[in-house]
């Protein structure tokens, strides 16, 4: 073996180190030279192998830098722990993680929890039997206490970047996670329904998810301060298996109550997501309410769900590949030692047909 190719090795071996502490920086050629006694042009010729294998990369009047690669190609694949791979917002989402990681030599390897707090127990388990370098995590039922608090702390000490997406739970508040801001959307769509005028404002949340809850809280925030009223009877709340119920067998009987039980007298409802937006339509239909003529109706997500509608839902947005560039770049950074801080994506509203004024 050549004296580079014995230096990247050694080189290799103390990034490995130096990752584990959070260290990026290679120390100087010139102390790399001192220290392993070589001369500079083999040090060279080590920091160019070290760069074609990916796990380094140079920064002009900095220096070197460890990619966050791995020498062990498994150690690169990044688990996400996601209450579903098909449904809804996350294809696209996965997608855009993918190809950040990807970029960066990294794999995602995606395992669908069903937001089932058992499932997600499974899985982690699973993962500490080899504890990956990374894992991106959206908490299931994540306003309900977790019991698995145990095994992301074994997760923890065993060198594993914990990344949270949408939601992290109140046991580990320290956490870094990438989440909307659901406070500030809720406010944002509650301002847009006072400004056309509507006063008799109802919503329907999801209950054992944290987005829920914040959804509300910043509705329920805006028309407070507008002295609007929003009687608790006219909110709805709905749990996962509801939504369970609502994918596999179109089981939508929890919305026809929540018309007959929460809308009597309502112009306007916020709802969580385009999904119960798309689903609550259909039963206003049924019930012969027309939207928005006889009640406006405004959601969350801007997926293809608020395009199919009979009538094109208004709803919030993110710009298109902001959320899943934000996690992925995330990620990268931990890996890398680089410090970061949890981000909230912000909302913008996309006014599409289900709103208007309020009807005499």
């Amino acid at each position: 073996m050549n004296k580079y190719e014995t230096l990247s090795k050694q080189l290799t071996e103390l990034i490995v180190r130096n990752l584990k502490q959070g260290v990026t920086a290679l120390p100087t050629e010139a102390a790399i030279a001192e220290q392993y006694q070589v001369s500079r042009q083999t040090v060279r010729a080590a920091l160019a192998l070290l760069k074609s294998q990916g796990l380094i990369e140079s920064r002009r009047g900095s220096g070197s830098y460890a990619t966050g690669l791995s020498p062990d190609v498994d150690r690169n694949v990044i688990p996400i722990l996601i209450a579903s791979s098909q449904e809804y917002i996350y294809p696209h989402l996965l997608t855009d993680i993918r190809a950040v990681l990807a970029d960066k030599g990294y794999q995602l390897q995606v395992h669908p929890t069903e937001n089932d707090t058992s499932r997600e127990r499974q899985l982690l388990l699973s993962l500490l039997n080899n504890p990956p370098r990374g894992v991106i995590v959206e908490g299931s039922k994540s306003a309900l206490p977790t019991p698995n608090t145990d095994l992301f702390e074994k997760l923890k000490a065993a060198g594993t970047k914990l990344l949270f997406l949408h939601n992290k739970y109140d046991a580990l508040p320290d956490e870094i996670c990438i989440k909307d801001d659901n406070y500030y959307g809720g406010y944002l769509l509650a301002n847009h329904l006072t400004g056309l005028g509507h006063t008799r404002i109802a919503g329907i949340f999801k209950a054992d998810d944290k987005q829920g809850p914040e959804r509300y809280l910043g509705a329920f925030c805006c028309l407070r301060d507008q002295n609007v009223e929003l009687p608790d009877g006219n909110i709805g709340w709905f749990h996962s298996s509801d939504i369970e119920k609502l994918e596999k067998k179109q089981d939508s009987r929890f919305l026809a109550a929540y018309i007959r039980e929460c809308l009597s007298g309502c112009s306007a409802v916020i709802c969580y997501n385009d999904e119960i937006a798309y689903w609550l339509i259909k039963e206003l239909s049924y019930a012969g309410i027309r939207v928005p003529r006889d009640i406006s109706v405004v959601c969350f997500d801007n997926t293809y769900l608020s395009e199919l509608s009979k009538v094109r839902i208004t709803t919030l947005t993110h710009k298109p590949h902001e959320m899943g560039t934000c996690v992925g770049e995330t990620m990268i950074r931990m890996l890398q030692g680089i410090p970061v801080i949890s981000q909230e994506i912000p909302w913008e509203l996309v006014r599409k047909e289900s709103d208007g004024p309020p009807h005499a």
